[in-house]
């Protein structure tokens, strides 16, 4: 039994999907699509503009989602529908590259709503103020535990991704998210860093950015999927469209539960994890929660004949 995963933020390359798009007019098709649904040319940056641009929180949620979707649609065009999956799941963002790859969302607002996402999470707290960081080796019972005592001397820390039994991505204010990495290494982390990011994600200082999506979303066509989707908050399957909805938003400050959601998959007889367009991070921690399952990464044309070939 298969399961399409999408990935998250932090897997954009410059120049992903662009030898897809080249291969197939219907991936092609997707980031022209893309591009008039923004009013701007987004291809451009994502084949050949500056990877820091690219990065900025409302040109890489869109953008990866387009390679998503670009992605799925080339293997569509070598007899490999979506319909194939049991399941589909994506990782915070990813979860809406899934919900256009299973027809719930068109491509257009799911790319409009992407760009919002981007700018709803970004402006929810001025640059600086917020935080996140990996703490390597700890549970989530653990990283809770850190979180909590992090935020005892003020400000917000909360445990936002809980990625693999040895993954877990603490959220807040940037002080109490610094006190937490230094409270880790003493409990036992064999790592614990701070990220990359510009936003606090997946924590209550996000909000702002909720009521901002709860706004969008529900002026916003949703259609039952044609795979039932797994999602972050419920870590469990839906098809009800008004459910959906409602977990998109709770998604925006709400925990992003993908060790629970691979879990659940592989217990309902999942045994194939088929990571849809850039990188393979999504691979990797699957393979940390689910020791047998076997993990496929597709994101250039011999990837899509490859998996086409297995049927």
């Amino acid at each position: 039994m298969r399961a399409f995963v999408f990935p998250g933020q932090g897997a954009q390359v410059i120049g992903m999907g662009r030898d897809l798009a080249e291969a197939y007019p219907a991936a092609r098709a997707v980031f022209d699509e893309v591009d008039s649904a923004l009013g701007e040319k987004l291809s451009a940056l994502v084949w050949e503009g500056d990877i820091a641009e690219l990065t900025l929180t409302a040109n890489a949620q869109p953008a990866l989602m387009a390679t998503s979707i670009a992605t799925m649609r080339a293997l569509e065009a070598e007899g490999v529908p979506v319909t194939s999956a049991a399941f589909v799941a994506g990782h915070s963002l990813g979860e809406y590259s899934a919900l256009c790859a299973v027809g719930s969302l068109s491509l257009a607002d799911t790319a409009r709503l992407l760009r919002l996402r981007g700018q709803a999470m970004q402006e929810a707290v001025p640059v600086g103020e917020g935080a996140m960081a990996a703490l390597l080796g700890l549970d989530l019972a653990a990283a809770e535990a850190v979180a909590a005592e992090a935020a005892a001397d003020g400000g917000v820390c909360q445990a936002a991704n809980d990625n693999d039994p040895a993954q877990v991505v603490v959220s807040g204010s940037r002080a109490a998210v610094e006190r937490a990495v230094g409270i880790a290494k003493g409990k036992g982390a064999k790592r614990a860093l701070l990220l990359p990011v510009s936003a606090p994600f997946h924590c209550s200082l996000m909000q702002p950015a909720a009521d901002r999506m709860a706004e969008a979303l529900a002026g916003t066509a949703i259609a039952a999927p044609s795979v039932p989707l797994v999602a972050n908050v419920k870590a469990e399957a839906t098809s009800d469209p008004e459910e959906i909805r409602r977990l998109l938003v709770e998604q925006v400050t709400g925990r992003v539960r993908w060790r629970e959601s691979v879990a659940w998959m592989v217990a309902q007889g999942v045994t194939e994890f088929v990571e849809v367009g850039a990188g393979k991070a999504l691979s990797g921690m699957v393979k940390r929660i689910a020791k047998g399952a076997e993990t496929k990464a597709v994101a250039t044309p011999a990837d899509v004949r490859s998996l086409a070939a297995e049927g």
